[in-house]
């Protein structure tokens, strides 16, 4: 199968899509396990805006998490990646993942279907910051609050005590005072902006094939993709660990670790070329 999908990309580079299974070798586990269920439930959209405490328990939670979160580097796979792109493999990239670990590694043209952990903006004037600046306002406000755990999960927080989270001053914004800051990433219920959706939808009819990595596909903010690519009759690959969502609309399939086969893969490209 690694063959097949190495003939497919020797014509040609294809659009890459990836997932949260993209950036588990780097520590930041995905949102599910092997069979497709999820591990953790992040904080709804609607919980977050709603009230100061629920913004207040995740600012709490994502303090505490960002240190390992943005401890994170690029893991093999990251790196295969680039390396594709830069066989001529493999062009533009669209990630529902918001840990910037394909920039990282040096991948170029990607677009960031969810966001980036690192931008925050104010839900209330627009005002922006970035991630770094305001852990170090955070830090500066709560003195003292050295919490600390092994845990991270896939949108940068961990769990704590209530009595924990009690005690933590929630960051306000500068420009207007409110505090309604939020990470600039797509939290589960919210949706992705039409321009970018509208982007990969053009991306995805310009590519001759589609590969996608690390991803279950469970959910439309990236199935919406594969399903276009296989309207379009295009080839369509997939390399991840379980089962996934787009299983029926895929025409070659790997369920594997994703640093071995995109070895693999780049050493069966390199077989193509020689024997062309």
């Amino acid at each position: 199968m690694i063959e097949d999908i190495a003939r497919v990309l020797s014509a040609g580079p294809a659009l890459v899509l990836t997932g949260a299974g993209m950036s588990t070798d780097s520590g930041i586990p995905d949102y599910r396990g092997p069979d497709g269920q999820r591990k953790v439930t992040p904080m709804h959209l609607s919980e977050f805006v709603a009230s100061s405490e629920a913004r207040r328990r995740y600012w709490a939670r994502s303090f505490v998490g960002w240190r390992r979160f943005h401890a994170a580097r690029p893991n093999a796979a990251h790196h295969a990646v680039t390396r594709l792109q830069e066989l001529g493999a493999v062009g533009p990239l669209i990630t529902q993942n918001v840990d910037g670990l394909h920039q990282a590694a040096g991948t170029r043209e990607v677009v960031e279907l969810h966001g980036n952990l690192v931008d925050v903006v104010c839900l209330t004037c627009d005002a922006r910051v970035a991630r770094p600046v305001l852990d170090e306002r955070m830090a500066a406000e709560n003195p003292g609050f050295d919490v600390d755990s092994d845990e991270i999960r896939p949108d940068g927080d961990v769990r704590l005590d209530a009595v924990d989270v009690e005690r933590f001053r929630v960051p306000i914004c500068t420009s207007c005072g409110q505090d309604t800051l939020k990470p600039d990433v797509v939290f589960f219920g919210g949706a992705v902006d039409k321009p970018k959706v509208q982007h990969c939808f053009d991306l995805t009819d310009q590519a001759p094939s589609l590969l996608v990595l690390g991803s279950s596909l469970q959910v439309m903010s990236g199935l919406r993709f594969v399903r276009r690519a296989a309207k379009r009759g295009i080839p369509v690959a997939l390399i991840t660990r379980g089962p996934s969502r787009g299983d029926d609309l895929v025409d070659h399939r790997v369920d594997g670790e994703l640093a071995d086969s995109l070895r693999s893969l780049t050493q069966s490209l390199d077989r193509v070329a020689a024997s062309a």
